[in-house]
């Protein structure tokens, strides 16, 4: 089922690489836009500002496929729900973070190989997964976006579907960090699948934001025009309302 408007969450990115909350350009490492100093900071000030959720991403956790299980522990600490993504691989990994106090866990590599998904759904339910569909050129791509696949990304959409995955988070990795606007058509092909859509990758203004929430998003990551300053978080939590 598609979101309803009033379901409608801005997700404010934290993105964070050798403990320091960064914007990279296309997800690549050598482009760092943005430094926002500590992560466990910057929190504190989304949740003055009134966010209801934090997109976490350990970026160490998704080149290495070794996330860091204290940074979710001091984020949850915060006391708002928080979805976390970065190298969760194995359905231990997925457990550890959930203990750690994660309310989500993105599933982003492990998501090509059904087998993994099926066991992640029945072990942990979907309503603790999400799925991140990474896409450059309508392909999927994998291992921190450094590698492409021949995976479409509306294919594994149905993927997902057909083991009871509900909820997706839609990126277009060469608008990521970009400000050029979300990718409309991607984000189209996604959820004429039918499932839970999260945008993100391009958000540059609040109209994008309120055009996600027309297209029927459920939610948008913001991260670049928010560190940057394009809004402030309380206009862009505002249109959660």
């Amino acid at each position: 089922m598609l979101a309803r408007k009033q379901d409608f969450v801005v997700y404010p990115a934290i993105d964070v690489l050798d403990g320091r909350v960064v914007r990279l350009s296309e997800g690549r490492r050598d482009q760092i836009t943005v430094d926002g100093g500590d992560p466990v900071a910057a929190v504190r000030r989304f949740a003055a500002a009134g966010a209801t959720w934090l997109h976490l991403v350990d970026l160490d956790g998704a080149f290495s496929g070794t996330p860091d299980l204290s940074l979710v522990e001091r984020v949850a600490a915060a006391g708002i729900p928080v979805q976390v993504g970065g190298g969760y691989r194995s359905l231990e990994l997925i457990d550890a973070a959930l203990s750690a106090g994660a309310t989500r866990v993105l599933l982003g590599t492990a998501a090509l190989d059904n087998a993994f998904l099926d066991a992640a759904v029945t072990r942990f339910g979907s309503a603790a997964l999400v799925v991140a569909v990474d896409a450059r050129d309508g392909l999927v791509t994998v291992k921190g976006w450094t590698e492409g696949s021949m995976v479409g990304a509306a294919e594994l959409a149905q993927r997902c579907a057909g083991v009871g995955i509900e909820r997706l988070l839609v990126t277009s990795t060469g608008r990521d960090g970009t400000l050029a606007g979300p990718d409309l058509d991607l984000l189209e092909s996604v959820l004429a699948v039918g499932l839970r859509v999260i945008a993100a990758g391009g958000i540059a203004t609040l109209d994008d934001l309120s055009a996600l929430r027309r297209l029927g998003c459920e939610g948008a990551v913001t991260g670049s025009a928010l560190w940057l300053g394009h809004f402030s978080p309380a206009e862009a939590f505002a249109l959660q309302a």
